[in-house]
């Protein structure tokens, strides 16, 4: 499958797939490589659900592969989820089985991308699914890959492809949040996407104008937290807006905190519940529990990631074109740049203590965690 593609001057069939988890507007990306592929003469064409459709044809009425012609691209709603579906939560080298067994399947994948005369595979996916390409890559895929993260916490790149429509989502969900609770005279804790980085919740809670935020790069307590908001919470102001990554991590002794910080018990909700009853033991107040995390992977894209799924879907050609393989198209503003793929691999994009981002929240008031 290690092949030099070099520049367009005949056929060439190519395929692209798409990693879990749901991202709007992926449609945007597959039209800027089937565009840009189309104008090379080359054929584009799409695995259903990652590699489902590759690997399990038989499940598909029409097929696992879905030909992206210039007619079906030019046709499609770039605002809409994506034609191709998304991968589940799998690995092929590590594929359970009906006994609970697992079975390596990379071997059968790379056979069946031979047999349908695949020169190179785009894939669009997260930090799971980027090692698994570079891991098919070291046996002999030829592949490009576009970074796609809600959470932003893609190294190497400094927005993936839906952290602007998940922020902006989220932005939105807080504002009617803090009018809630200052109509409501309560503080809202509000639980946002973040299992380990805080993009989301550092820069939605300044926008909307949080009194505390928490994210999983500072180990948090409580009892710090509730000393703040104390002095933030009077008759006059009896309202206030508690911002939390679902990751956060806590410091105090609450009987609660095991099951706060047990990654394999975390479940949607659980940093919030656990924040508003530490809270609410402390401080005279209400303290309500949101969760809007799950909520920002909805909705149309903005035009910032409709224009960036365009960009990087034409860049991943380009790449192809050029020969380059295990290679990322990336957006470093202001270019698309092009890194090598095991840059991106067993890394994760968190906020740094020195962000530009974490000084405006402090030189707004906004508490993040630190001891007093």
């Amino acid at each position: 499958m290690k092949k030099i593609m070099g520049h367009a001057g005949y056929h060439r069939r190519v395929a692209i797939n798409v990693g879990a988890g749901f991202v709007p507007g992926m449609n945007s990306v597959l039209m800027g490589a089937a565009l840009a592929g189309g104008k090379l003469g080359w054929e584009l064409v799409g695995i259903r659900d990652g590699f489902q459709g590759l690997l399990h044809p038989d499940r598909y009425p029409d097929g696992g592969l879905v030909p992206l012609s210039i007619e079906l691209v030019e046709n499609l709603d770039p605002a809409t989820g994506g034609i191709l579906g998304q991968s589940p939560c799998e690995d092929p080298f590590h594929t359970p089985t009906t006994n609970q067994a697992e079975a390596d399947l990379s071997d059968e994948l790379l056979k069946r991308l031979e047999e349908e005369k695949f020169e190179a595979l785009i894939s669009a996916v997260g930090n799971q699914g980027l090692e698994i390409l570079y891991k098919l890559h070291l046996k002999g895929l030829h592949t490009v890959c576009i970074p796609r993260s809600i959470e932003n916490d893609i190294a190497s790149t400094a927005i993936s492809f839906g952290f602007n429509t998940a922020l902006s989502v989220t932005i939105e969900m807080l504002n009617k949040a803090y009018q809630a609770a200052r109509s409501a005279r309560k503080v809202a804790v509000v639980e946002v996407l973040g299992e380990q980085a805080g993009w989301i919740a550092l820069q939605a809670g300044i926008a909307a104008r949080a009194d505390v935020v928490l994210i999983p790069e500072i180990s948090c307590n409580l009892k710090h937290v509730a000393a703040r908001l104390k002095d933030k919470i009077s008759p006059r102001r009896p309202y206030g807006l508690v911002v939390v990554a679902e990751g956060a991590k806590f410091v105090d002794d609450s009987s609660a905190q095991g099951e706060a910080e047990d990654s394999t018990t975390q479940r949607p909700g659980q940093a919030a519940e656990h924040t508003a009853r530490t809270l609410q033991s402390v401080i005279a107040g209400e303290f309500y529990p949101l969760v809007i995390g799950p909520w920002a992977r909805g909705g149309n894209p903005t035009a910032v990631d409709q224009q960036l799924g365009m960009a990087l879907g034409a860049g991943a050609v380009e790449l192809l074109k050029s020969g380059q393989t295990a290679v990322m198209a990336a957006f470093v503003p202001p270019d698309i740049a092009f890194l090598p793929l095991k840059e991106a691999v067993d890394k994760v994009r968190t906020v740094p203590a020195d962000n530009e981002f974490m000084r405006i929240a402090q030189s707004l008031g906004i508490y993040l965690g630190t001891p007093l």
